[in-house]
């Protein structure tokens, strides 16, 4: 079933078909800002291009609601990349594959986009309605949310009026969201020493696949394994046991996505080959066993490649797997103040060989500025002692939380309203934009909400169809229960 317009409402369901239809990773929204500003003109609307490729949307009141204060709705258009290993797809050029699986609507092997594609077809549904009740409305639709959020680091101040903003990025139905984690990202760069690989040596190739991957700060706290990790560790004791030097190690794609899948090429001298096997069945098997609750699917092939003419030396491997080894992972600390959310993080997300250097990134959250350098400060230890050049970059704000919110009042008591219960007032442990928007709009009133969105990041993102009509309802209320300008 991939017919999403049968699905209610009918008209956020056909634009988020067709946002699925045009490709759009982070890096390259090129195509989809194009259609977002062509779809505009042909609402009648005023449509405006930011330096870095923000667009601005704006739509007169309805009748009568002209005093009421004026409302932002922001999403990103970006989306994450990810596909499973036998998935043929090229996110630059393929359209994401949605189909109706149930209750939910997920993808053929692909990310589905919903984060934030749901949100931003929601958007662009209320500029699109003629039945809707709602004050001065402006649409704020930033770039690169996923891979460095450079959209909200570039917003100028002067490009919006409005005085509430509700972002449109999260993903828990019944959640209403008043603050979230800020983060940095940090690379250890090694540069890598080789040597001849000895004639007797055989060459092999080890991959690590099927785990569930997922947000780095959704997910975080489930225990989810994280592929460098599990390589790593296999391979310093290999290192140690039966001289495997490695030629290349890669993992992961994303440093705000936990690490599903890595791979290693290495050498061996040929008398410790049936060894390294035995050792090998005996590590799948332990991990499956400590597992089996979170990661069923795990599992490690060894194979071997073409020859290799050239080795890392021991000394230089010995550095590199101690340090990533050593490297902290997962959650930090949980916070003392909001049971149940996560405070400190930090995902390895990515390895890279890059001609004569290795690269290891990591993104670390926090909801503490304290938390955050902490943790930056574990990083540059355990790297900066096994020699690397460490650096950090693109640090974010958090968003904190104010009690005295208007908005968060208006969401609840509307939630309350439309619902008959009362929402959960939340923090989220993810990076939202809105605290990069206080930047050059301090003053802004600001509220995270959205549907139900399961596993994103990772192919097996899903988004549940109730909980976008819920969405909606919520969505649609709160901007005609907007109060009017003091």
């Amino acid at each position: 079933m991939n017919d999403l317009s049968q699905l209610a409402p009918s008209s956020l369901w056909q634009i988020f078909a067709n946002i699925c239809s045009i490709p759009h990773p982070s890096k390259h929204e090129q195509k989809i800002s194009l259609w977002i500003q062509s779809w505009a003109k042909e609402q009648g609307l005023s449509v405006k291009e930011d330096a870095v490729g923000n667009l601005f949307i704006k739509k007169p009141a309805t009748q009568g609601m002209e005093n009421r204060k004026g409302v932002i709705l922001q999403a990103h258009m970006d989306m994450v990349p990810q596909k499973n290993s036998d998935t043929v797809h090229d996110f630059l050029t393929d359209p994401i594959k949605p189909y109706i699986d149930g209750e939910w609507v997920t993808a053929e092997g692909t990310t589905l986009g919903a984060d934030n594609g749901i949100g931003l077809a929601s958007a662009l549904a209320v500029l699109a309605s003629d039945d809707l009740e709602h004050g001065p409305l402006e649409v704020l639709v930033t770039i690169d949310e996923e891979a460095g959020m450079s959209g909200a680091f570039g917003l100028e101040a002067g490009w919006l009026d409005g005085e509430i903003l509700i972002n449109t990025d999260s993903e828990q139905e019944g959640e209403v969201y008043m603050g979230c984690a800020g983060g940095v990202d940090a690379s250890a760069t090694f540069t890598l020493e080789n040597e001849d690989v000895p004639s007797d040596y055989e060459s092999f190739n080890l991959s690590i696949s099927g785990l569930k991957g997922g947000h780095s700060g959704v997910d975080i706290h489930t225990g989810r394994a994280n592929a460098n990790k599990l390589l790593v560790r296999f391979l310093l004791q290999a290192s140690k046991e039966f001289d495997i030097q490695l030629t290349e190690l890669n993992g992961g794609s994303l440093r705000n996505a936990i690490p599903r899948e890595a791979n290693t090429s290495f050498v061996m001298p040929k008398a410790n080959v049936a060894g390294l096997k035995a050792a090998l069945d005996n590590y799948v098997a332990t991990i499956k066993e400590n597992l089996k609750a979170v990661e069923p699917n795990v599992s490690m092939l060894l194979i071997q490649p073409e020859t290799f003419e050239q080795m890392w030396t021991k000394q230089c491997q010995s550095k590199i797997l101690s340090a990533l080894n050593a490297c902290p992972n997962g959650v930090m600390r949980m916070s003392d103040d909001i049971e149940g959310v996560v405070e400190t993080s930090l995902n390895l997300g990515v390895l890279r060989c890059k001609g004569p250097k290795f690269v290891a990134l990591n993104l670390i959250r926090s909801l503490h500025d304290d938390g955050r350098i902490e943790t930056e400060e574990m990083v540059e230890s355990v790297f900066s002692l096994a020699g690397a050049k460490v650096e950090f970059s693109g640090t974010y704000p958090g968003w904190k939380p104010s009690t005295d919110s208007a908005i968060m009042n208006i969401v609840r008591d509307t939630y309350q309203q439309n619902f008959n219960k009362l929402p959960e007032i939340m923090v989220i442990h993810a990076g939202l934009e809105c605290g990069l928007f206080k930047t050059e709009y301090p003053n802004l009133d600001m509220v995270s909400i959205g549907p139900t969105i399961k596993f994103p990041h990772s192919p097996d993102e899903k988004v549940e169809i109730a909980t976008v009509a819920q969405y909606w309802q919520l969505l649609t209320a709160v901007l005609k229960n907007i109060p009017a300008k003091a």
